[in-house]
């Protein structure tokens, strides 16, 4: 399968999330290295302007959206979730071939090569198979 059905699917598949998450619980905050911080939430357009996109919104809807984007280095789409804990469901069914750069209540998704580029502006953390396992090393 080539990217471009891959990335179709993939917003395909973020519809479906969409549809299917009412009444997801409460809000929680972005735990990191054993500390609770709370960030401030970044948009689809702000993360979608640092590298350089202009975005094109598949999924516009309250609890998820989803944009894809195309620059010099390759497409990708970018998510936003209201809440970590939807972000986790919707990543939970993500098709786990698929690398994501994964941030407080934000996903990328794409090829590894273009996430490579996009990890050092987007400051998140590289995830190639399951999400719960960063492949991003921690600090000392």
């Amino acid at each position: 399968m080539t990217t471009i059905p891959r990335l179709a699917a993939f917003a395909l598949l973020a519809g479906l999330v969409t549809g299917c998450s009412q009444n997801i619980g409460k809000d929680s905050g972005y735990a990191a290295a054993g500390n609770v911080q709370q960030a401030t939430p970044q948009t689809v357009e702000q993360l979608s302007t640092k590298v350089g996109c202009k975005p094109k919104m598949q999924v516009d809807a309250t609890e998820i959206r989803t944009a894809y984007c195309k620059t010099k280095e390759g497409e990708f789409f970018v998510n936003t979730f209201k809440t970590e804990k939807l972000k986790d469901e919707w990543m939970d069914r993500a098709p786990e071939y698929n690398p994501h750069l994964v941030g407080p209540k934000w996903t990328v998704l794409g090829p590894l090569e273009v996430l490579e580029v996009l990890k050092p502006t987007l400051n998140g953390d590289l995830h190639l198979t399951d999400h719960r396992v960063s492949m991003t090393p921690k600090p000392n």
